[in-house]
């Protein structure tokens, strides 16, 4: 084998390299092809922990069964099966998280499927760069492109974030994460902290939790208001990593292929809506805004409409000021949304009027602009307008929408 191959100087079964972290629920349908995509792994010291959230179908039958084919071929099986009352995809990924004896964690999802070098390619990356917390990589659209076209896009935008900075800049924009790519230290975890249940109680006042997740997203202590009600427990993790300084990278091949099956949480759960992702995010933003925009809480918008204006909504009530809109339509121009002067885009100063503290002739702080807009192809054309006339990206403007 190669030098720095991970197989090369794995330890013995008893100590996996690998803890593949796989929280299950009414799973029967899609498991075996999952479980059967991590037992052809290149890399073969790893475990599996399953955790099973209560299923009701003949999800802890088909872990038994692997598990028993498995242990015939080597001395103990790798797969571990975790019953637990059904409580949530959160709490199922804590506790088998909690139950990982490995140095690397690996999330995956019982509805989709490892390519062959998943865990080798991701345990390579992060034993070369010690400073590295988290690895991903590049995932495989697996449901019908013609039919789920915005997912499909979505795919292709994820894939196309491959280092941390960008990563780190296209946050807010939505998750830059598949989650069930990832692949982290254990220290990460104990560092940066679990998932927060996905419920409305994981953000409710007077708890410790409540209280936690109030300050963390930017509220008052106690209230947890950026996130009262159910929201991604994943995005709202990786955001709190990132948040803390965790550092992300991705692999430059495909590793996953992620599925779209029609009972994905992700299509029909509440905590996965739109308006969820921006609850989730918007205490995470005004954190990160205070920090980086010299003229916090003021900001403009770029998006004047009413999907834009919803989006922002979470965002406003922690106290973040639009102090103008920017929209190219021009029934909305020279308007008034909300009370906010809407200008067109020719309306908007170059940066460099103010991004040394005051512009000399106004005496005004330079707009620090959040580029709020949901068209395809319109955030990226904002974008590269703005580098234009010398904005740039987490400097002095930022795509959250």
């Amino acid at each position: 084998m190669a030098d720095g191959d991970p197989r090369a100087s794995a330890p013995p079964a008893s100590a996996p390299l690998v803890s593949v972290c796989l929280p299950c629920f009414n799973a029967a349908a899609t498991l075996p092809a999952a479980l059967e995509s991590l037992l052809a792994q290149s890399l073969p010291h790893f475990e599996i922990i399953a955790a099973d959230d209560g299923s009701t179908d003949d999800t802890p039958a088909i872990l038994a069964a692997f598990a028993a084919r498995d242990a015939r071929s080597h001395r103990e099986s790798r797969i571990r099966h975790l019953r637990l009352p059904h409580q949530g995809v959160a709490l199922a990924w804590n506790a088998a998280v909690s139950a990982a004896r490995a140095p690397f964690i690996a999330r995956m999802d019982a509805d989709d499927l490892c390519l062959p070098r998943r865990l080798e390619l991701q345990v390579r990356r992060l034993e070369a760069e010690p400073g590295l917390d988290l690895v991903s990589g590049l995932v495989r659209f697996g449901g019908d492109r013609a039919k789920r076209l915005g997912y499909a896009l979505h795919v292709d935008w994820l894939n196309t974030l491959v280092t941390h900075e960008a990563i780190s800049l296209n946050r807010f924009v939505e998750s830059p994460l598949a989650n069930p790519s990832v692949m982290f230290r254990r220290a990460a975890w104990e560092r940066f902290g679990p998932a927060r249940p996905n419920t409305g109680n994981g953000c409710a006042p007077g708890g410790t939790l409540g209280d936690t997740l109030g300050d963390t997203l930017g509220g008052p202590p106690g209230s947890g208001s950026a996130c009262a009600g159910p929201f991604p427990e994943d995005y709202e993790q990786w955001l709190r990593w990132l948040g803390q300084g965790a550092r992300m990278a991705k692999v430059e091949e495909e590793i996953l292929v992620w599925n779209d099956p029609p009972a994905r949480l992700s299509r029909s759960a509440g905590e996965y809506s739109a308006e969820a992702f921006a609850r989730a995010k918007a205490g995470h933003l005004r954190q990160w805004l205070a920090a980086h925009n010299p003229g916090h809480p003021r900001v403009w918008c770029w998006g004047a409409g009413r999907e834009s204006r919803r989006r922002m909504a979470p965002l406003v009530a922690l106290g973040v000021e639009i102090e103008r809109y920017v929209d190219i339509d021009p029934r909305k121009v020279g308007q008034r949304v909300a009370g906010i002067p809407v200008l067109g885009r020719e309306d908007v100063p170059p940066a460099q009027n103010g991004r040394n503290g005051k512009d000399r002739q106004a005496g005004q702080a330079a707009p620090f602009i959040l580029v709020n807009v949901g068209s395809r192809g319109a955030r990226e054309e904002i974008l590269e307008w703005l580098a234009a006339r010398g904005y740039q990206v987490g400097v002095d403007c930022l795509a959250v929408g």
